[in-house]
């Protein structure tokens, strides 16, 4: 088997990014969310997922705004996240191998914890 390669350029992160959205879009837990979330917008979202990933894992500005506004008021919980990252992760690591790739499961495995914290913490808010 060969070698599995580090995530280098744009090239390489449009291949995970494609790779891991294909996945979810099939995934019976998430993929109804953001199929019904995104509908026929999914170039655009994908676009901003390149320029998100190139600016936090080359210190590329590509990519500018605030990520959680739109997922404030998606219906997911924890349960959600945790298949997102169980995704993101194999997805990746079927690809790529190496210290940049290591970075992004960090990255998004952090931001899986903080987005799903900062939903519970805004619905405990508006029960009250």
């Amino acid at each position: 088997m060969a070698a599995l390669k580090d995530i280098s350029t744009i090239e390489d992160i449009k291949q995970m990014v494609d790779s891991f959205y294909g996945n979810v879009r099939k995934d019976d837990l998430i993929g109804p969310i953001f199929n019904d979330k995104l509908q026929d917008r999914w170039e655009p979202h994908l676009q901003k997922m390149y320029n998100f990933w190139q600016t936090i894992l080359f210190d590329v500005r590509a990519y500018s705004g605030t990520p959680f506004p739109p997922h404030k008021q998606l219906p997911v919980d924890k349960t959600h996240f945790d298949r997102w990252i169980a995704i993101f992760n194999s997805t990746i690591d079927s690809q790529f191998e190496g210290p940049i790739t290591e970075e992004a499961k960090m990255r998004a495995t952090n931001m899986a914890f903080m987005f799903s914290h900062k939903i519970e913490y805004f619905r405990n808010i508006e029960k009250q």
